[in-house]
């Protein structure tokens, strides 16, 4: 059982739709006694930095999110939702979860790059920076993605997808268990049920 939080800010109507449709069972919840219990726990977010913390902070599960990571329950981060993983970010003043070491920071391009759009927006390749169960069959995996920030991380060994985009950035984290995606799966076809069907294994 996928247990997605619902904090007012994410896709998940379609993440619901997905994961039924790759054969997972997922309920979306803010209770904290259902998070609490919950082994295997799935971040979504869309929107700004500070407005997402804000909203688990208020809904006190801020604190029920570190205590589940700490006691091993899978937390899986989306698109805003993988910022979250993070101590900070460039987007606003509040801090993160911080259960990746890292910053997340703004696109910012120079030179033959200068005019690439801000945001990053539509399908993009993805390659795996290392072996790990959530990127098995995802040779060659393209997916969709609309973002302006990119998570930094303080520890290269903590990247785990590559994209490129100008320069190389992280479009995948993970420590132990914590894990997370800068592109949308829900959105990404056949590569994102394989990967949400990766994450059904972990």
């Amino acid at each position: 059982m996928v247990t997605i939080v619902d904090y007012g800010v994410g896709n998940i109507g379609s993440i619901l739709n997905m994961i039924d449709k790759v054969g997972g069972r997922a309920k979306a919840t803010g209770q904290l006694d259902e998070l609490l219990a919950a082994d295997k726990i799935l971040l979504p977010g869309v929107g700004s930095f500070d407005n997402a913390m804000a909203r688990l902070s208020s809904l006190g599960l801020v604190d029920v999110l570190k205590q589940r990571a700490s006691e091993g329950a899978t937390v899986f981060g989306i698109c805003l939702g993988m910022q979250l993983l993070a101590e900070s970010s460039e987007e606003g003043q509040l801090k993160g979860l911080g259960l990746i070491p890292g910053r997340v920071r703004r696109f910012s391009f120079d030179g033959e790059n200068r005019n690439l759009r801000i945001p990053h927006m539509g399908w993009n390749r993805v390659a795996a920076a290392r072996e790990h169960a959530l990127c098995r069959r995802l040779d060659e995996a393209r997916f969709y993605f609309v973002h302006s920030y990119y998570f930094d991380c303080a520890d290269p060994a903590d990247v785990l997808l590559r994209t490129s985009y100008g320069n190389s950035f992280a479009s995948g984290v993970n420590r132990e268990n914590i894990v997370g995606v800068q592109f949308h799966p829900e959105k990404s076809h056949r590569f994102g049920m394989q990967l949400l069907s990766n994450f059904l294994e972990l």
